[in-house]
């Protein structure tokens, strides 16, 4: 049987998206819900599933740009429970007590360069956020190693290759495209530590099973979910995830409630016990709170400076008699609100009146090109919309119809 990849319906504006990086290569084996490439949008840079486990195929490269519910790779799962192997690779593999009694290469190790990767046409430079690992830390191979910010998302930084991460970059240095993130040596999990004769207690240690039920993304909370947990004041370790492996999502977040704090055990002396950071500093002190802003925060600050220095701006006031709106507003909002399952607010009146005022007075509504004016017959609005991330201005088109 064989499972086609499609491209999947992204947003309602979205129509096409681009190849970005293959994680997989075509004769993988790749399991259920594993991450097989990443897509670009105009707006994101998301990952994209298996369906299904089986033997990889891959129909679109990387670097280009398809429709979507277009098809990009094939998942064959003919019997494939495992990679699959010849008879002469079969027998090449030796035996584990054959593994267990040839001495380890003394040869240099590999190393694996990460370096900041194209996100985007508009994209030069990123922030690295958090660090989810530490420096001397094993990393698993499509492990994730830390958060990337950029203007327009936030997203982690896969592992490359397995083995022993050494960090290059801090938390908020601001790269470049190519620059480098960190390194990875090349080494099995077995490999990290060796001991020229087990002792008793190694033994005992060596003897603990390893749970096969978990996995670097179990408890692990995705970087939308891990912002709303820190604003909650929520410890990660105590939510449940829900999502591929156990990863906490977005919606595990907005779900989870603080737990209620509990006593500290009497061994514990008061003068160890830590002042709650809500509590109001004494009269007459001056305090601050720094928090590094978001890539994104930065962009929209800079856009807010850069329109003000490079447009006309004029504040004008004027009274208008409200009391016709406010009637027809309380005639039809249950009806307006049963019909469009949004509440009818002011702010759709005075679109209108602005829309309706600069038709009839297109020179408000024209702009100068060179030497030119331009008059136009159509009118774009921006309305200021506060969100959790910041605020933001969409446009909305052609309001006057």
């Amino acid at each position: 049987m064989t499972v086609e990849i499609k491209i999947p319906d992204v947003a309602e504006s979205i129509t096409e998206v681009t190849i970005a990086t293959w994680l997989k290569q075509t004769g993988d084996y790749v399991a259920l819900d594993e991450a097989l490439c990443e897509v670009e949008t105009d707006k994101a840079t998301q990952e994209l599933f298996a369906e299904a486990a089986g033997i990889l195929e891959i129909l679109v490269e990387a670097g280009e740009t398809v429709d979507v519910g277009a098809v990009i790779a094939r998942i064959s799962t003919n019997g494939a429970s495992a990679t699959p192997l010849s008879a002469p690779a079969m027998e090449a593999i030796p035996a584990p007590s054959e593994m267990a009694s040839q001495p380890e290469s003394n040869g240099p190790a590999e190393i694996i360069e990460m370096r900041v990767e194209p996100f985007a046409e508009s994209i030069t430079e990123v922030v690295i956020g958090t660090w989810l690992k530490a420096e001397g830390d094993f990393v698993e191979m499509d492990e994730g190693l830390c958060e990337v910010e950029t203007d327009k998302a936030t997203q982690e930084l896969p592992a490359t290759a397995s083995g022993i991460l050494h960090i290059v970059a801090t938390e908020g240095s601001t790269l470049k495209i190519g620059d480098l993130i960190c390194k990875i040596e090349k080494a099995q999990s077995g490999a990290k530590t060796t001991t020229p004769s087990p002792s008793p207690s190694s033994s005992a240690t060596n003897a603990t099973p390893t749970s096969t039920e978990t996995s670097y993304a179990t408890g692990t909370p995705s970087p939308a979910a891990a912002k709303i947990l820190t604003e909650k004041g929520i410890d990660p370790t105590s939510v449940k995830g829900t999502g591929v492996e156990g990863r906490i999502t977005k919606e595990d977040a907005l779900k989870a409630e603080k737990p209620a704090p509990t006593p500290p055990p009497s061994s514990v002396t008061p003068a160890k016990t830590p002042e709650s950071p809500k509590t109001p500093a004494p009269a007459g002190e001056r305090t601050q709170t720094r928090k590094r802003m978001s890539q994104l925060r930065k962009t929209i600050a800079r856009r807010l400076v850069a329109v003000k220095n490079e447009t006309a701006m004029l504040t004008t006031f004027n009274e208008a008699n409200m009391q016709p709106i406010m009637d027809l507003r309380n005639k039809y909002k249950e009806a307006f609100k049963e019909k469009h399952k949004v509440g009818l607010g002011f702010m759709s009146f005075f679109a209108k009146a602005c829309a309706q005022a600069l038709m009839e007075i297109p020179e408000v509504n024209a702009q100068i090109d060179e030497n030119e004016v331009v008059y136009h017959n159509y009118v774009d609005l921006s309305v200021a919309v506060s969100t959790e991330r910041g605020l933001v201005v969409p446009v909305l088109r052609n309001v006057e119809k």
